[in-house]
């Protein structure tokens, strides 16, 4: 059995609980590779990323290159002497760093790979209705989540789950890949099987502004799946008209009742503690809400000061 030394590369809250779990088991964690910092807010105030605020606490080793060739950065992560890198969300890697260590480079992916490559993967397979997900480990390549599978752990995706409940979830799941992987490659019996290309493969592409905005004209299941899919972060948005005024709502939390009506799509139905926004199979009721430059409201909170109009619209 070799003993490992592992560089640990995240930047997200997601990679702080893969890495915690590592620390937990005792595993020698040479060094963390991160995002540099960023200068965030109106302040602009310095801000570093959940993985170094994390590793600053636990009083381990940090780089943080700009460019990933730099040859003071590979020659401090040579200086490490590790045998084994562990990547969880972190940037695609030139092959002089993942080539470095003689046990391998392998990463964790958000999704039951080949499906789903990509930086957004728990959100789409909810903005896309999938039932299930997962976390996959496997070894870098030069290309982006098409290496050898190492393992997978599945699990369903609940109807009423947003994003933010299933990152918890994949986190606690991909701490449990990551360590069974390590033990596989401690003890030399890692196996891996080939990624398979076919032309069914969905992508988990970057989440924009445009692919967050809610489409009214769609289905109410659609409409639903993105509202859950893109909360609590980015979150779906719309605008609203009413009148002579147009908001840039953000919605989070939605129900989809089916019905045949004869409104128009984006009608507004409001009542005292209810809104409803009328699609072409039934009503969208809009649960939890914000408005620009306000704090997150449910809808009842909100109607408590705002009355929309017959006239008003979700565009």
């Amino acid at each position: 059995m070799e003993k490992l030394r592992i560089v640990f590369m995240g930047t997200p809250y997601f990679a702080v609980g893969i890495l915690d779990s590592l620390l937990n088991q005792h595993y020698n964690v040479v060094g963390v590779v991160t995002a540099a910092d960023k200068p965030a807010g109106r302040g602009q105030k310095i801000n570093f990323s959940a993985v170094k605020t994390y590793a600053l606490e636990k009083g381990l080793t940090i780089l943080q290159p700009t460019n990933l060739k730099d040859e003071s950065f590979i020659q401090e992560l040579k200086n490490l002497e590790a045998n084994c890198q562990v990547v969880v969300a972190f940037r695609m890697l030139p092959a002089v760093v993942w080539q470095m260590p003689k046990l391998g480079t392998f990463n964790l992916h958000a999704s039951l790979l080949p499906q789903y490559r990509g930086a957004a993967p728990i959100n789409w397979a909810i903005i896309n209705g999938e039932e299930k997900t997962g976390v996959t480990t496997f070894f870098i390549d030069d290309k982006i989540d098409t290496g050898a599978l190492i393992l997978a752990k599945e699990t369903p995706i609940e109807p009423t789950e947003n994003a933010g409940q299933l990152h918890d979830r994949l986190m606690k799941l991909g701490s449990e890949a990551v360590l069974e992987t390590l033990q596989l490659i401690e003890t030399g019996t890692v196996s891996t099987t080939i990624q398979m290309e076919n032309t069914a493969l969905k992508t988990a592409s970057k989440l924009h502004r445009e692919n967050c905005k809610i489409d009214w004209t769609k289905s109410g299941e659609e409409i639903h799946n993105l509202i859950r899919g893109l909360s609590p972060y980015p979150a779906a948005w719309c605008i609203i008209h009413q009148e002579e005024q147009e908001w840039n709502v953000k919605i989070y939390e939605s129900v989809f009742h089916p019905e045949i009506h004869s409104m128009n799509i984006g009608c507004i139905l409001a009542t005292k503690k209810e809104i409803k926004v009328a699609v072409k199979n039934g009503f969208i009721e809009i649960k939890n809400i914000q408005m620009p430059g306000k704090k997150r409201l449910t809808a009842a909170e909100l109607l408590n000061g705002m009355t929309f109009l017959p006239s008003a619209m979700a565009l």
